[in-house]
């Protein structure tokens, strides 16, 4: 045996190695948990491909495709023409699934769901309402027995999608919020703590007596966070899931080869008003080929198999009308 030690040994050298081709993607943690099981999915399908994704934030997603740093980026809050073009590619902005952030809080001897108007909402992160015995709050929760504590305001830290979606909400329904403070993945809060990534806010909730956060609903789901329902466009409270994160893109209209869209505050009486689509940000024009043909891959693979492992983790798949218009987008890759 001793004696085919050696060859064996030269055998092993023989038998050549799969080559990897390695892709680098950062940004967007609202869509991590789903983006994850993607990744990992694929890489089980295609050994030779590794995509490796850094959860940061959509800010830190679209700074590090912009310098170079990333193959793509992912962000929940679409580049409007003026950023689009610091890009140094063009850039194919992809919806991948819908999801929906949520009002989550933790109130020590409270066990009840609230109900939250856009005013309550607004007023809570302007920081104009700071008690849960408020009577704004009240009002929308009569039967709720809500203590005499303080309200401890959560938000992020870092340049965050998930804050884009949750300003772009309250700028639609609140002027003072629109002129005070706007939207953006970053912004001047008025009051509060901040935390990075959907994560750390998750966890600051649950360690904050009192205290309120936004953060996606896989995160509220996760972590055991309560999450209240919100007063919609058509004056109905709607709690966030599959359905109504669905309804609210029902009436989403794109223009041609441009997918760009704010669904918050939508209309129709299931919507929940704080949904979006996220987005992968895919530069069209590759100077690897090799990269280039597994990104095409990869896409056509999550518009097509992928979107049917969404709704386990609780986002919403797009509309059928959506994947046949990126399948077509796609196609300008090369």
């Amino acid at each position: 045996m001793r004696k085919l030690s050696p060859l064996f040994a030269l055998l092993l050298l023989a038998v050549p190695s799969v080559a990897q081709t390695k892709l680098n993607a950062a940004g967007a943690t609202f869509p991590y948990p789903i983006y994850s099981k993607w990744f990992n999915e694929y890489h089980n399908l295609h050994s030779d491909v590794e995509i490796n994704y850094q959860s940061i934030g959509s800010g830190g997603g679209i700074r590090q495709l912009q310098s170079g740093t990333v193959d793509f980026g992912a962000s929940d809050m679409p580049l409007d023409d003026t950023k689009a073009k610091q890009m140094p590619m063009p850039i194919l902005q992809l919806p991948t699934v819908l999801g929906s952030v949520v009002p989550a809080y933790n109130i020590p001897g409270f066990s009840g769901e609230l109900k939250f108007t856009p005013q309550v909402l607004a007023g809570i992160y302007m920081g104009t309402i700071t008690n849960w015995n408020d009577k704004a709050i009240a009002a929308a929760n009569p039967d709720a027995k809500l203590p005499d504590r303080g309200i401890v305001v959560i938000h992020r830290s870092d340049g965050s999608g998930t804050t884009f979606v949750w300003t772009d909400y309250l700028s639609k329904v609140s002027p003072e919020w629109k002129s005070r403070v706007g939207s953006n993945t970053s912004v001047s809060w008025p009051v509060g703590l901040g935390a990075k990534g959907n994560e750390q806010v998750s966890g600051m909730i649950r360690q904050m007596e009192g205290g309120i956060g936004y953060v996606e609903l896989i995160y509220a789901l996760q972590n055991n966070i309560t999450f209240g329902s919100v007063k919609n466009a058509s004056g109905n409270f709607v709690k966030a899931s599959l359905e109504s994160t669905t309804a609210a893109a029902d009436g989403a209209k794109m223009a041609p080869g441009d997918f760009r869209v704010s669904i918050t505050n939508a209309p129709g009486k299931d919507a929940y008003p704080i949904s979006s689509f996220t987005y992968l940000l895919i530069p069209k024009q590759w100077k690897d080929s090799t990269k280039e043909k597994a990104v095409v891959d990869f896409l056509n693979w999550m518009l097509a198999q992928g979107q049917g492992m969404v709704t386990q983790l609780n986002y919403a798949p797009l509309p059928d009308a959506v994947k046949q218009k990126e399948m077509d987008a796609i196609k300008e890759i090369k």
